[in-house]
């Protein structure tokens, strides 16, 4: 037997005593752990019923429901979920980001990010950066007025494999991490950790066992809502894909990292922002222009507008929300000569409201 395959096997035998993740951490108190987020998953997790309504809200308490302080040490989880401080002990709470030209990694760098965080603030930054360097195509359902936006690649499907990738990593290794590297004609999601043992590529693709390579770390995702446990997320994904009308992910494993690889155009002819475009012989309003519209009966400031969509970047908004329907006249200032005056108001004008009773007619 390969030397390799013999230490993996002597690892599994022993993972449920001797993981890294329920080792203690070195040097880390409870005050130096993220005590917002851990309130924030006891609340997600009652209101998912998968904590008790009567959990007790003293974080120390909250990370021993967890199983995530043992005999009063914090554990290696516990640092990874929810650790503030990382160098010099914990490099591997990395999370990479790179926008590449073109199809290869040595092409220019558009955009390059890294930086050191727990893991629920990595699926977070990730899915935000996402949101803003993938580009938004339109179409038009037929015989509607709204015009649907789309991603590349649907939101769902990136949010469970950067979710997987968080979760399934090997973070025993110093130099693990989370990459995200976004191409002209791909998306890749990386992540440092071979399959589980027992776990190839192409059993992704079908029904394939759970094998939890961090049980504690999953666990406190899956309290949250965030995850099953029953091993059907990339069977959500591919699922996704089709449904979206895009080729399934593609997923490998080379050198001791596992790369999901969505392809998708996203390059710079994908990469136009909406215009006011036609629907035949009608605008053509994506949900979030109307639904600005509807509100806008009423004057509104920015921040009020972004609201119901969930969106956080105001630039991106600005440009593919308020700015077509400001120059379709659909949508004004109520102080034009100051357009980013902090008391400025966005209304919907006379042509705007019309329009939308257009639509609810029909």
């Amino acid at each position: 037997m390969p030397q390799e395959e013999y230490g993996r096997l002597l690892l599994d035998r022993n993972h449920s005593r001797h993981r890294w993740e329920n080792q203690p951490a070195v040097g880390i108190r409870l005050e130096d752990l993220d005590h917002e987020e851990i309130l924030r998953t006891r609340q997600t997790a009652i209101e998912q019923r998968r904590l008790s309504a009567g959990t007790s809200m003293d974080v120390g308490d909250i990370l021993d429901r967890l199983g995530l302080r043992i005999a009063g040490e914090i554990t290696q989880a516990a640092q990874m979920l929810y650790g503030t401080k990382f160098l010099p002990d914990y490099p591997q709470g990395l999370l990479k980001l790179g926008r590449f030209r073109g199809t290869k990694i040595t092409g220019d760098i558009l955009d390059n990010k890294q930086e050191y965080m727990h893991a629920f603030a990595m699926v977070r930054e990730a899915i935000a950066w996402l949101d803003r360097t993938l580009p938004l195509a339109a179409r038009f359902p037929k015989g509607s007025i709204l015009r649907e936006d789309r991603l590349p690649v649907p939101a769902e499907a990136l949010r469970e494999v950067i979710l997987n990738a968080v979760m399934h990593r090997d973070y025993g290794r110093a130099s693990s991490y989370v990459a995200i590297a976004v191409f002209d004609d791909r998306i890749e999601v990386r992540s440092v950790g071979d399959f589980p043992t027992g776990i190839r590529a192409e059993m992704l693709s079908g029904d394939h066992p759970s094998i939890l390579r961090n049980p504690l770390i999953a666990g406190a995702f899956h309290r949250t809502g965030a995850v099953e446990v029953w091993g059907r997320g990339t069977n959500r994904v591919i699922d996704a894909c089709r449904a979206y009308g895009i080729a399934p992910p593609e997923f490998s494993e080379q050198a001791g990292v596992v790369t999901v690889t969505f392809r998708a155009a996203v390059g710079p002819e994908a990469a136009k922002a909406p215009s006011w475009d036609q629907a035949g012989t009608k605008p053509g309003l994506s949900r979030d222009q109307a639904q600005v519209l509807q509100m806008a009966a009423t004057p509104r400031t920015l921040q009020e507008l972004m609201e119901p969509s969930g969106r956080t970047n105001k630039t991106k908004f600005r440009d593919q929300v308020l700015s077509p329907l400001l120059e379709a006249g659909l949508l004004e200032m109520t102080i034009p000569d100051k357009p980013r005056s902090p008391q400025q108001r966005y209304r919907t004008t006379p042509a705007g409201e019309r329009l939308l009773g257009e639509g609810k007619r029909r």
